[in-house]
């Protein structure tokens, strides 16, 4: 007898937002900041920031630190995010 497959939930149907996304949308955009600006402020090169956007990098402790004060967050919140999108898109896989 064969398993019957669970239904997806609506939640499983949105799309996982990228770090990029929230970054920009949520914390950059409203304060008119670019990418170098933002680097200047949390004293990173600013292709750390431009790779974050691209999503050629991963949040690290260090930037989730640095990002957490600038933004006045926990310094855990960009690190957490990072990881709650990485879980996601594990489930998202393996249930494929």
């Amino acid at each position: 007898m064969a398993e019957d497959k669970p239904k997806e939930s609506v939640i499983d149907m949105i799309p996982t937002p990228k770090i990029s996304e929230i970054l920009k949308e949520e914390y950059m955009m409203p304060l008119n900041l670019s990418a170098y600006e933002l680097a200047k402020k949390i004293n990173v090169p600013t292709s750390r920031i431009q790779d974050l956007l691209h999503d050629r990098r991963k949040v690290t402790v260090d930037t989730s630190v640095r990002l957490g004060k600038v933004f006045g967050v926990s310094s855990k919140y960009f690190l957490n995010l990072q990881n709650d999108i990485d879980l996601r898109d594990a489930e998202m896989k393996k249930a494929d």
